[in-house]
């Protein structure tokens, strides 16, 4: 029974986009006996994954994790984080190894140059070009993502509007520049004219309360048919996920919501500011439909993103066109 170790550390749309990797081994390589390591505040996107056999948790201290990996005798190593933990890792353990390519090469050839080398590729297909060596293809099935049933959130518990049915709008990003600004945020639920619940975390909750004090006080005037939910910092990621899942459309910039939408398949609006789709990382066979400025000589400014515009004008949010988003 061949014992395989997958590594990704972070962060959550990354470890959603490894998920056909989980799957692909576990369901081609006979016998296989999966396990998974990441950092411990990722450990419910994957503790009820069931095609992980165990998991393994990097805490404050990577020589113990190293130790506790050691023990296990694994056969294979698949790395897809290639980072500089990762590979002391694999060379403390010595096992036969194969790692993704991250393409920086040709990321900082986009970034700083603007020379694109990228290919027309899906960084899942990447993650699974790493797994290939055991045997493992592409079963065409897409991403994974396993709610577990306490956390399911009960339409019935919201407000009467949101139970017939709503857009889940994730309003957060890791980086300032991968978000739109709030008075954007605003014209694009004005142009969807349905019931809009704002999904991220604590830190988004005042954008959200914003947003939403602007909508209460037009359908006060009766001007707007939109109706917002502000939803951010109230749930746990997974009862967010159930929101996106039950969810008519997605609205998302380049995070990790977007990643779990496309894991439900839901049809989704993908914002993107300072990064490109061409990184590979757009929504995965799923139906979507991409918002961004194309041809400005400044994007992408940076494969991550910035806590505000290097140019200063932050053009590739401010004008994005919302005239057609049929998906």
């Amino acid at each position: 029974m061949p014992k395989i170790l997958i590594l990704r550390f972070s962060s959550i749309g990354d470890i959603v986009l490894t998920t056909p990797v989980i799957r692909c081994i576990k369901q081609q390589v006979p016998g296989a006996e999966v396990h998974y390591c990441t950092k411990q505040g990722f450990r419910s996107i994957l503790e009820n994954n069931p095609y992980i056999d165990k998991l393994h948790l990097l805490g404050d201290s990577l020589s113990d994790l190293v130790q506790q990996l050691k023990a296990e005798n694994f056969d294979y190593v698949v790395d897809l984080h290639n980072n500089l933990r990762t590979r002391i890792i694999k060379t403390r353990l010595g096992k036969p190894s194969k790692s993704f390519n991250k393409l920086n090469y040709e990321k900082w050839l986009m970034v700083n140059f603007k020379i694109n080398r990228l290919p027309n590729m899906h960084i899942v297909q990447r993650y699974l070009d790493a797994a290939a060596p055991l045997g493992v293809n592409d079963d065409g099935l897409g991403l994974d993502y396993f709610i577990p049933a306490q956390d399911e959130v009960d339409l019935q518990t919201l407000p009467g509007p949101f139970q017939q049915g709503y857009v889940a709008f994730a309003i957060g990003a890791q980086h300032y520049t991968k978000r739109l600004p709030t008075a954007r945020i605003i014209e694009l639920c004005e142009k969807l004219q349905q019931s809009i619940i704002l999904l991220g975390g604590k830190e988004d909750a005042a954008t959200g309360d914003e947003i939403a004090a602007h909508f209460q006080e037009q359908n006060t005037k009766h001007e707007t048919r939109t109706t917002i939910l502000n939803a951010c910092g109230k749930y746990n990621l997974n009862g967010s996920a159930s929101l996106v899942r039950q969810a008519t459309q997605v609205v998302s910039h380049d995070t990790g919501l977007m990643h779990i939408a496309a894991a439900f398949q839901k049809d989704i609006i993908s914002v993107w500011g300072n990064t490109i789709p061409e990184f590979g990382m757009y929504p995965f066979r799923t139906k979507y439909k991409v918002l961004e400025v194309n041809g400005l000589s400044c994007r992408p400014c940076s494969k991550i993103g910035y806590s505000k515009c290097p140019k200063g004008h932050f053009k590739c949010m401010w004008d994005i066109k919302f005239d057609n988003l049929e998906v």
